[in-house]
């Protein structure tokens, strides 16, 4: 089945591509966010294949006891082990992954004291406690983007369907709900993060709901004008007279109108929501210590001034994903403004 674009899509998508720095920034942002979802095959501790003994092992997907190549206990195989190993290729061969860490594996054999300088073993070196820097950022910047997208779709939905809401009602329902997002916005927002973030153990997904709490009021007033505006068009009208229900009249109607706008804010939310929870891990109130951060990062850069690597390292990778998502907003922005694109 053939998609077909109407013209106005197309002549946005042109004046999009024509955008040269944000066509390319959205070509370089999807190709490092695509290869850190096989971060697992990229930076890994296991062999991604092992043929032993004329059989096929896929360590990274499957557990195997020590005692399936020839050792001696039934915990898993430590595969970085010497003695491992040479048992392995008594009976086959294995193929590492390009990094023979994971983010948390821990160098025993660095040749100076962690923080280790970049070597050919450790590409960006090591953090104060053995860990590979380069696979503790391909993992972090996975966890951020997975994070930010994530928050930017569900608080995206909840954003436009309340002003949808107060848009198209109007009256007492708009002015109630005008008062409670203006005393819900003026509470510091990081502040409890912080606070309520203390009384509970932090998870991904518990970082997620608290940050949704304020993060969906950023497209409300928006949508809200969009809809206040279009309420009154003679299609809308028209709907209304031919028995169009509230619902269909207002997500199948004014709501394609109001999405023109909405798109261009998406890559500026997405980028506060990934500074948001580099900065709650910067300050040691996010994900669970240990997991991959780029705030994590920053911190150990602070921590560790005798180790620029590390600073170095956490502050470009934080400033080229947020400079490749403020390029891409822009160049979507000058592709929905009507004042540039005519068709």
């Amino acid at each position: 089945m053939k998609v077909k674009f109407s013209p106005l899509t197309l002549k946005r998508w042109q004046h999009f591509h024509a955008n040269r720095r944000a066509f390319w920034s959205l070509w370089i942002f999807l190709t490092l966010f695509i290869l850190s979802l096989f971060a697992e095959f990229i930076a890994n501790d296991k062999p991604l294949v092992i043929v032993y003994n004329k059989s096929i092992y896929l360590p990274i997907l499957k557990f195997y006891p020590e005692q399936t190549f020839g050792g001696d206990f039934e915990t898993e195989a430590d595969y970085r082990d010497p003695y491992i190993q040479e048992k392995i290729k008594e009976k086959g061969w294995m193929i590492w992954p390009p990094i023979r860490y994971r983010y948390d594996t821990i160098n025993y054999d660095l040749p100076t004291p962690a923080p280790s300088k970049p070597t050919h073993e450790n590409l960006l070196g090591t953090d104060d406690q053995g860990r590979d820097v380069l696979a503790r950022l391909i993992y972090g910047f996975r966890i951020s983007v997975l994070f930010g997208l994530i928050l930017t779709f569900i608080s995206s939905i909840i954003g436009v369907f309340v002003g949808g809401i107060q848009g198209y009602f109007g009256g007492t329902v708009d002015l109630v709900c005008q008062r409670i997002i203006e005393i819900w916005s003026g509470l510091p927002v990081l502040y409890l993060l912080i606070i309520m973030g203390s009384f509970v153990e932090p998870n991904f997904w518990w970082l997620l709901g608290l940050m949704l709490l304020f993060s969906w009021m950023a497209l409300v007033s928006l949508v809200r004008a969009e809809f206040l505006r279009a309420r009154n068009f003679d299609y809308v009208k028209a709907a209304k007279a031919l028995g169009g229900s509230t619902f269909h009249i207002m997500f199948r109607h004014v709501l394609p109108n109001a999405m023109v706008a909405t798109l261009t804010y998406l890559p500026f939310i997405l980028n506060g929501a990934i500074t948001t929870l580099t900065s709650l891990d910067f300050l040691g109130f996010g994900l669970p210590p240990g997991s991959p951060s780029l705030g994590e990062m920053l911190a150990q850069g602070k921590n560790n001034l005798h180790a620029p690597w590390l600073g170095m390292t956490a502050f470009f990778s934080v400033a080229v994903m947020l400079a490749l998502l403020i390029l891409i907003g822009e160049g979507v922005r000058d592709a929905f403004d009507p004042r540039k694109v005519k068709f």
